[in-house]
């Protein structure tokens, strides 16, 4: 299973569990598809949108795990 951290890259996320975007969409990020966005690592996402990252990637982090069962 991937383990995502703070310094994953938010395309290479949305590559490998596509289920992801509704979380990121949560958080406002709505142009998933933006290269600019895509290119944000979820630590870069988390201080533009004030986020709190472990929050975060606890939530991708299970995500991920459920539907990778």
């Amino acid at each position: 299973m991937v383990q995502i951290t703070k310094d994953t890259i938010i395309g290479e996320i949305l590559d490998i569990a596509p289920e992801t975007a509704p979380l990121f969409m949560s958080i406002g990020m709505h142009c998933l598809g933006c290269p600019s966005s895509r290119g944000e690592t979820v630590e870069e996402a988390c201080m533009v949108h004030g986020v709190n990252v472990e929050a975060l990637l606890n939530a991708l982090n299970e995500e991920i795990a459920k539907h990778s069962k």
